[in-house]
């Protein structure tokens, strides 16, 4: 879509919001027809008519949540309703909240047609490489609390001076889904807003091993190193997914020293503190704490509730504080859970014509509390199983076709796969550099294996009681 029509909405003429107005309205009405009125009220009565242009009818949505959901429940009622006010030429355009306010990605158009839909960012000047940052991480949205004011206050030093405090290198640890992504990339956006010319990148620690070793098969791996070591800012997230990797921990103590002693700025986040790191190479451990180490603890309750209430502002929801106050006291260590237990609250009223109530609200919880995966990582299960069958855990990684040790490494990557969200590809690295087929074969084998034999199956299934018995 041409984006140059809309660019000075200040010229825009009054009798043309007037338009855009009375067109919104018209449609509001067709609508209100279609839906339940839980759902008119929550996705389409906070949408704001910006201006109509050509037979063109410009939105203001107030969040990307609310274009994905209305793009995937309600496209067929809106481009109707479009169709049936401005006829068979008319197209609707969606912006995110206030054009003025918003850079880079955060500005999304969407033509919607009787026929088409599409979608694309307006363009801006990129940098030279992907920083991989999430532009919504930002510390404007990232709730401070008493258990994360060390972590939030280093964080802002940090981006008015990266590389130049004693925070160097920064290391932020703490629980699954407790804010650490967030502010690590909130750390790297505002270093690009404020110093443009730096160099930033974030990414995975498992990113970084899957990077190297395909540099290493094509022969890259100067290139791969020079790259990271020409970097300003460094972010790499759950850098403890990095034990028992010692050539991708030896390739990454280099850069690190080349970058720590130019005075170039190194985040990293951890599950753990420093010294907790077993697996990892001394050298590396001692230099993780030079800088700072900073916790993030789990929300007290008025974080929590606070985190809700931001949330929900967000989503344009209006939930009562009794609502509110049951999840904060239902869902206590994990902000991402929270998070989505608001989304999943709002999904379940709205694809069920219900009303958000007490009652919808602890059902919500309780489906949470069901779905919720065991904390386990795939060095916890190959140990357990190794234990569990006798067999040095080394050996699991290894390339060897002894039966004990093949069985071994299938139950991991099958128990691998059931139990955490690393990516097949991932799986198949942790044992030996083994590509994503070998785990999709070790699955299948497995599957068979308990379907034919029910000795297997008792075998399973006791690694799984132990699995959840020590994990959950």
């Amino acid at each position: 879509m041409d984006n140059s029509k809309f660019v000075n909405l200040e010229l825009t003429q009054k009798s043309e919001n007037l338009d855009a107005n009375s067109v919104w309205k018209k449609c509001l009405t067709i609508i209100k027809e279609n839906v339940t009125l839980m759902t008119y009220n929550t996705w389409f009565l906070p949408i704001r008519p910006v201006s109509l242009v050509q037979n063109t009818l410009k939105v203001q949505l107030p969040n990307p949540f609310f274009w994905e959901w209305i793009d995937e429940h309600f496209s067929t009622i809106v481009k109707k309703t479009i169709y049936d006010v401005l006829g068979p030429d008319g197209k609707l355009s969606y912006i995110i909240a206030d054009e003025k306010e918003l850079k880079k990605d955060e500005i999304f158009n969407s033509t919607i047609t009787p026929n088409t839909i599409t979608s694309k960012p307006v363009e801006t000047k990129k940098p030279s490489h992907e920083t991989n940052l999430n532009p919504r991480y930002k510390f404007e949205n990232f709730i401070k609390g008493e258990g994360n004011q060390l972590a939030r206050a280093a964080a802002g030093a940090i981006s008015d001076n990266p590389g130049g405090t004693s925070f160097n290198p920064f290391f932020v640890y703490g629980g699954v889904g407790l804010g650490k992504t967030h502010l690590i990339q909130s750390i790297g956006n505002s270093i690009v807003e404020k110093f443009p010319e730096k160099k930033v990148i974030y990414l995975s620690s498992d990113s970084f091993t899957v990077e190297f070793v395909e540099a290493i098969q094509s022969n890259r791996v100067n290139e791969f190193s020079g790259f990271y070591r020409n970097m300003d800012v460094l972010i790499i997230d759950d850098i403890q997914f990095l034990t028992g990797k010692e050539k991708t921990q030896d390739l990454f103590f280099h850069i690190f020293n080349t970058l720590h002693q130019s005075r170039k700025q190194i985040i990293l986040s951890s599950d753990k503190p420093p010294k907790e790191l077993k697996g990892l190479d001394e050298r590396l451990i001692s230099r993780f704490q030079w800088g700072l180490s900073a916790d993030i603890q789990p929300p007290e309750l008025e974080m929590r509730i606070a985190i809700l209430k931001n949330k929900a502002e967000d989503y344009g929801m209006m939930i009562s504080t009794e609502i509110l106050e049951y999840l904060a006291n239902n869902i206590t260590s994990n902000i991402r859970e929270l998070e989505g237990s608001l989304i999943k609250l709002l999904a379940n009223a709205s694809l069920n014509s219900k009303e958000i109530t007490l009652d919808l609200a602890k059902r919500t919880v309780k489906e949470i509390a069901t779905d919720r995966k065991i904390n386990i990582t795939i060095d916890d299960i190959s140990r357990i199983i190794c234990t569990q069958l006798n067999i040095p855990e080394n050996k699991i990684r290894e390339k060897t076709r002894k039966k004990e040790i093949v069985l071994a490494r299938q139950l991991a990557m099958y128990f691998a796969k059931e139990l955490t969200k690393n990516s097949l590809k991932t799986i198949g690295l942790h044992f030996g550099g083994r590509d994503h087929s070998t785990v999709i074969h070790a699955c299948n084998n497995v599957e068979q294996m308990r379907n034919s034999d029910p000795s297997m199956n008792d075998l399973i299934d006791s690694i799984r009681n132990k699995l959840k018995l020590n994990y959950s």
